[in-house]
């Protein structure tokens, strides 16, 4: 078995791709895909990006297709290096799917934003040990390049800079929408799904809500759930941090392309993932 790889030794500029995926697959599986799910959520909170999936159909008739392909194009990318023939063919697959559709480029921008800026909040509260400076400059560096390589301009070069706008896009631009709500209650759905069977997506749900703040819950139309859980989720969380912190550590990535999937049974070709023009 090789050994595990070590953070500390690595550049966080020159060898940021392989921080992040030592980061995804080794120290924080679950919680950097818990993040990026939370993530994606947030983003559904802008009517102006909700309005557009809701518009396409796709979130609402295949969800779990849409997160699959999402998931997978997106780790393609970290897990293989976006240089390498199956990481620049998911990127070029992203590009593809994106290039169909007039997004302004502040909206990429929030979204880009949200995968730098989620995990590292997520792992400061939840996470077994916590994020050094360089492993967060090290994901900021490896999204700020993925966000030029998909054409995204006006990146800030700082990190400072790039929550600063987190933050500000979402004062100015999370806003109550039917659309917010239709696409938070399937993508919702989905999520509770990957742990509960569908008649107790009921008693799931307040336990969601829990981990999102007001202006989020608020944008999306739901109410906040009681207060106990709102207190007992995170306390769950961290006690979940707590047993990790002692036991032994992976040693053995943890691959997302990996994972047997419904709706791939068979395994998935990249140049078939995500959205076409004709289907």
């Amino acid at each position: 078995m090789s050994p595990r790889p070590q953070t500390a030794t690595m550049d966080p500029q020159r060898q940021a791709r392989e921080i992040v995926f030592t980061l995804a697959s080794y120290d924080f599986p679950w919680d950097v895909e818990k993040a990026l799910e939370f993530a994606l959520f947030r983003t559904y909170a802008v009517p102006g990006i909700s309005s557009l999936l809701a518009r396409t159909g796709e979130f609402e008739t295949r969800t779990r297709k849409r997160y699959d392909d999402t998931e997978l194009i997106l780790s393609e990318i970290v897990e293989n290096g976006p240089d390498h023939p199956r990481g620049a063919e998911a990127l070029a697959r992203m590009n593809e799917m994106h290039g169909r559709y007039r997004i302004p480029n502040d909206q990429y921008l929030y979204v880009l934003s949200t995968f730098v800026f989620e995990p590292i909040r997520w792992i400061a509260r939840f996470g077994w040990r916590d994020l050094s400076e360089g492993e967060k400059a090290a994901i900021f560096a490896y999204y700020r390049d993925l966000g030029q390589r998909m054409g995204i301009t006006d990146i800030p070069e700082d990190m400072a800079s790039f929550e600063a706008f987190n933050r500000d896009y979402e004062a100015r631009h999370f806003a109550p929408a039917e659309s917010n709500r239709r696409i938070g209650d399937v993508t919702l759905d989905l999520m509770l799904g990957f742990y509960l069977p569908r008649g107790l997506f009921r008693l799931g749900r307040p336990a969601a809500l829990a981990l999102m703040d007001a202006p989020l819950r608020a944008a999306m139309g739901y109410e906040a759930p009681p207060r106990w859980l709102e207190r007992a989720v995170p306390a769950g969380l961290r006690l979940r941090a707590a047993l990790l912190r002692v036991l032994p550590k992976r040693r053995r990535a943890k691959l997302i392309t990996a994972r047997k999937r419904p709706t791939y049974p068979g395994g998935y070709a990249i140049r078939d993932l995500g959205t076409f023009r004709d289907r």
